[in-house]
């Protein structure tokens, strides 16, 4: 200990609780860097933290002690939540190692269990795709319907949908500038690049330039941000598999692939940073694409 003192390792802060140094890093390291709706979620994770980790001091933590925690919150969690978890948990370690309040730094140790949790936002298939889309159409009279077309139309995702205002449109698609949050006044939006100008159909623009803002200036209701509830009701009633209303915004992109187009224009208009975004985690095959891949790759054997 002495060493290590002498080493400028700060051993007087070995005391302090993880969960109180995790809620300090937050506050004070992390939000000034992050925005609004990081920070409400790093602020949700210090609850989790406080929960797992209780009295739990730093100079008590090592890799086995970590993973027993991770492995705790893992078996009622998804193993994407978890590692969700875990990176955060990650980098708060690594800053009190920088700091010396660590003598090691263990966090390549720890590693993320649990199950995999069946993917909730599921791509429609093109069938399922036009079906919903014909019937929204049609019925433009109801708000949430026009807001459903929206999501099939462009891909946005439902932060950015709802933050249309009339001044959002222009005459071939709408300015993507802002996205409501469900926990914040934040209005920014989630990367640089999801500032954007999405093209649409002329008929889905008609529909959009005849409704009125409502007192806040938004074109749609929020309805207390569920979306999903009220698509899930709405996909019921057309026999059509269920998904969420953020697959919306991948059964756009699994057509629009499907349809053979450029995958850097497809990520330009979902707003990624990157291609490689959209390949890893928009782009899957529609059954009937997969299909029609099949018979064209047997066909190419067979020619052999």
């Amino acid at each position: 200990m002495e060493l290590e003192k002498g080493n400028g390792k700060q051993l007087a802060h070995r005391t302090t609780t993880f969960s109180d140094y995790f809620d300090n890093w937050v506050k004070v390291v992390k939000s000034p860097d992050i925005k609004e709706t990081t920070y409400q979620n790093y602020l949700r994770t210090s609850k989790v933290v406080k929960k797992l980790f209780k009295s739990i001091q730093l100079k008590d933590l090592n890799d086995i002690v970590v993973q027993r925690k991770i492995d705790e919150y893992a078996e009622t969690h998804a193993r994407k939540t978890t590692h969700e978890l875990l990176l955060k948990i990650r980098a708060a370690l690594r800053d009190a190692y920088a700091r010396g309040y660590l003598s090691n730094d263990f966090t390549h140790l720890i590693k993320t269990r649990g199950e995999n949790a069946p993917k909730r936002n599921k791509s429609l298939s093109i069938t399922d795709f036009k079906k919903l889309r014909n019937y929204v159409l049609s019925n433009s009279v109801d708000e949430f319907n026009v807001l459903v077309l929206l999501a099939l139309e462009t891909g946005m995702r439902r932060g950015e949908l709802l933050a249309i205002r009339p001044e959002s449109l222009y005459k071939h698609g709408i300015k993507v500038r802002q996205s409501i949050s469900p926990t914040s006044d934040d209005t920014s939006l989630k990367t640089a690049n999801s500032k954007r100008d999405v093209s649409i159909n002329p008929a889905v623009h008609d529909i959009l330039i005849k409704m009125s803002a409502k007192k806040n200036g938004y074109i749609f209701s929020f309805n207390g941000f569920k979306q999903s509830e009220l698509l899930s009701e709405l996909l019921k009633h057309l026999s059509i598999p269920k998904t969420t209303f953020h697959g919306l915004r991948d059964t756009h992109a699994s057509f629009l692939f499907a349809q053979d187009i450029d995958i850097a224009y497809v990520s330009q208009r979902l707003g990624h940073v990157n291609i490689q975004t959209t390949q890893n985690y928009y782009l899957e095959l529609m059954p009937e694409k997969k299909h029609q891949q099949d018979a064209d790759a047997l066909n190419l054997l067979n020619s052999l």
